[in-house]
């Protein structure tokens, strides 16, 4: 039974020098390698998440001034619509003066010649009422 103890204590010690320390070591070794990756994953996540966040600001200041810009570019487009309209407006306006001016200086001639006009205005109705053979004269 001695021999048994000795030889199981023999057996143990053998174990413990040949196969479990090596085995706690790489198991420890594996356990500090894989805390390392986690320890960078995480550091990695918290950058890229930073680097959203400033991703994200610069999005929306870049949206911003875009807005800013298309918003003075209306403006102005708005302003230059309404100039243009005012010139045509003023011309249309003095056109139609010119054109009123003139169309009174017409009018006003036939007042002048009004007896002849009459004649022939009688005439022509005559000739169309009763036939272009008849006239009055």
């Amino acid at each position: 039974m001695l021999v048994q103890v000795v030889n199981f204590v023999v057996f143990i010690s053998l174990l413990n020098i040949v196969f479990l320390r090596p085995c706690r070591a790489a198991i420890a070794k594996r356990r500090a390698y894989i805390e390392s990756v986690a320890h960078d994953i995480g550091s990695r996540r918290q950058r890229v998440a930073l680097r959203r966040a400033t991703a994200t600001t610069a999005v929306l200041a870049a949206r911003r001034a875009a807005e800013a810009t298309l918003a003075k570019a209306r403006a102005a487009a708005q302003n230059e619509g309404a100039a243009i309209l005012a010139e045509f407006s003023d011309r249309a306006a003095a056109k139609r003066k010119r054109r009123a001016s003139a169309s009174m200086k017409k009018l006003s001639k036939p007042a002048r010649a009004g007896p002849e006009l009459v004649g022939a205005l009688a005439e022509t109705m005559l000739q169309s009422a009763i036939g272009s053979g008849a006239s009055a004269r």
